[in-house]
């Protein structure tokens, strides 16, 4: 049986040990953060900032908190029955959870991509990248053009299929799929770009060119990863967070995180011993 030995520090590294890392503002920040269903907490007082232009990676056991962390963070998580939030998200210093705050404003500004590849099945590659840019009122028929171009790019994926924009995006394969998703998630502007699991469903070759895109879209945004992959996240993150039984166990600099944890726990899931 695991036993669990919390650390006496809610965060036992800082990110600031982190050569050049320590220098970046922090975009997003959860302070206090508790979530969960009903009488259940999923999320026990999280607290930690995330590096604007940086990738962070949050890592854990399954059931630990992963995936409820970021969807409190664009206000996703509230719109499960019996779902309850406390605490505060500050995007560039502004409380997502503020009365005042439209919550749908808050997901234009916090985008998110989800485990399973989800294109609109009746709609072409075009429309799918389009959709948010008409949802948000864009008329203009060559600057949405523009803009699906300019995104499918980012997404690495206009080279692959610029002849195929007018097909059903449901045509294209798994990890094509992912790269319109994610292009559809760009396309509206986001700041922050969340990710749960993105390449959990593809294959390898998929999920290289997955992590090849995530890693270069931290220089115009801030990026958020879930993901259950240790060498994943050691791949793509400059910061990496760990959770456990809903608490935030160590935060800092990947390299350090997974060379030196200073928390046991965090160096037995790496490890592999438990999780």
């Amino acid at each position: 049986m695991l036993t669990t030995n919390y650390p006496s520090e809610s965060i036992v590294q800082t990110m600031e040990e982190a050569e050049g890392i320590g220098n970046l503002d922090a975009k997003l920040i959860a302070e206090n953060l508790s979530a969960g269903f009903g009488k259940k907490r999923v999320l026990d007082e999280v607290s930690l900032e995330f590096k604007e232009n940086a990738v962070t990676a949050i890592i854990g056991p399954s059931g630990c908190g992963k995936s409820t962390l970021i969807r409190c963070l664009n206000r996703m998580h509230e719109v499960t029955a019996g779902a309850w939030v406390s605490g505060q998200v500050l995007l560039d210093g502004e409380n997502m959870y503020d009365p005042s705050v439209d919550p749908v404003a808050v997901r234009r500004k916090i985008g998110m991509v989800f485990q399973k590849p989800n294109p609109f099945p009746t709609m072409s590659v075009f429309d799918n990248v389009a959709a948010g840019l008409r949802l948000n009122g864009a008329r203009d028929r060559g600057l949405i053009a523009k803009k699906v171009e300019d995104n499918l790019r980012k997404a690495f994926l206009w080279d692959e299929i610029g002849d195929q924009i007018n097909q059903s995006g449901a045509s294209l394969s798994g990890g094509q799929q992912q790269r319109l998703c994610i292009a559809r998630a760009l396309a509206v502007e986001p700041e922050v770009v969340l990710m749960d699991e993105p390449c959990s469903a593809l294959d390898p070759i998929a999920t290289a060119k997955i992590e090849e895109l995530i890693i270069s879209l931290k220089e115009t945004y801030t990026v958020i990863v879930v993901t259950h992959n240790m060498q994943q996240a050691a791949r793509i993150s400059d910061l990496t967070g760990f959770l456990y039984l809903g608490k935030l166990i160590e935060y800092g600099p990947t390299r350090q995180i997974f060379s030196n944890p200073r928390s046991e726990l965090t160096e037995r899931y790496i490890s592999g011993k438990f999780g």
